[in-house]
């Protein structure tokens, strides 16, 4: 129970209430050699491009990109430089009930062409060139991970549902919140291949562009073959049947880099303790550390806990020590930038945590069901 946030950028310092009381609270530095500009990826969930109740068409997610992500990224482009990765749970499930011959690294591959073009038509509606790369991540073919399949993918089933497919089908299906979800495995992301021309447009980019869309869904995961197998060269790349979580690919992305802020936008919110239970409050700054020992997210169902474990992951293995992650919802983007919603996630926070004072407020509910139906 937890949930997350970022704070305002180009700002040194700002105060914000917490406890019911004001406090200073330090925001993340600039880069060195900029005022203003940090280095952020924002990793933007598949189900961002799904709202609750609307079938899985190009229609609803391009309509879903242009409404919500579009603007959001484009604020965030103005001021810093940014990276866009993003998820493809709902979309490569889809892909795979269409083309049941397909593994999951071909699969992956068209998922990154298609949200890729989605995300490309969006930005250029609001005048951003993007740029989507068809990107290869590197995996153990050993990793413990292909034993025991838990990246959730494809639509949500009942019980009953859940049952007949995996007698007839033979797949792997777990709960995710009430219902059932198809589970694949998914490996560590150990190199992403491209990064190098992640790096080159970063170079050139303007508040226009270029807008580097990469790692969707976690990238292709590869692994380079030792030896000769079949009609496959010795040292040649070969895809694998997995897909990667992309909030921890988007932890490693943000790594190589150098990035100071990683943002996973989601579709519900920040991080939270005793979420869903009188009494629950929201974070609103917390140390990477504080979460780690708390294990914050271990209890959400669905995708919440390997948000946190990415994000804290980031914040702990930066060599910068104002590096920071932020967890929050898609629709508060721009309010998670300036330190309004979310949950901040650095190395130290006075006190280790920091909550809203949401006292004089509606109570909020927030679905942590997958929205894709």
């Amino acid at each position: 129970m937890l949930s997350a946030l970022a704070r305002p950028l180009g700002v040194a310092r700002n105060m914000v209430r917490c406890c019911g009381s004001m406090a200073e609270v330090p925001f993340p530095e600039a880069s060195e050699g900029s005022e203003t500009k940090q280095r952020i990826v924002v990793a933007v969930g598949g189900n961002a491009l799904i709202r609750r109740g609307e079938r899985l068409t190009i229609e609803n997610q391009m309509k879903a990109a242009r409404a919500d992500a579009s603007p959001a990224l484009l604020k965030l482009l103005q001021d810093n430089e940014l990276v866009v990765t993003y998820g493809n749970g709902p979309q490569v499930g889809e892909l795979a009930l269409e083309r049941s011959a397909a593994t999951f690294d071909v699969l992956g591959a068209e998922s990154q062409g298609q949200i890729g073009y989605i995300f490309s038509q969006a930005m250029a509606g609001v005048g951003v060139s993007a740029v989507a790369i068809l990107t290869q991540v590197m995996v153990d073919p050993t990793d413990p991970a292909f034993k025991d399949p838990t990246k959730f993918v494809g639509p949500v089933y009942g019980a009953m549902e859940a049952k007949a497919l995996s007698e007839s089908l033979g797949w792997n299906l777990k709960p995710d919140g009430e219902y059932f979800r198809r589970v694949v495995a998914s490996p560590t992301p150990l190199k992403i291949l491209q990064v190098d021309a992640v790096r080159a447009l970063l170079a050139v980019q303007t508040p226009t562009g270029p807008l580097p869309l990469v790692c969707g869904g976690g990238g292709v995961p590869v692994t380079r073959m030792g030896n000769d197998y079949a009609n496959i060269p010795a040292g040649a790349f070969e895809g694998l049947e997995a897909v990667i979580d992309k909030d921890r690919c988007g932890a490693l992305l943000a790594q190589e880099l150098d990035a100071d802020g990683y943002i996973i936008l989601t579709d519900g919110g920040g991080i939270w303790e005793n979420f869903g239970k009188p009494g629950a409050r929201e974070m609103k700054a917390v140390s990477a550390s504080y979460l780690r020992e708390t294990k914050a997210g271990a209890k959400f169902p669905g995708s919440m806990k390997p948000k946190v474990e990415a994000a804290i992951d980031f914040v702990e293995n930066s060599p910068k020590p104002g590096a920071w992650a932020a967890l929050g919802d898609l629709k508060d983007a721009s309010k998670i930038v300036l330190h309004q919603e979310g949950t901040l996630i650095k190395k130290q926070v006075d006190g280790n945590v920091e909550w809203y004072d949401r006292s004089g407020t509606p109570a909020m509910k927030i679905e942590r069901t997958p929205r894709y139906p």
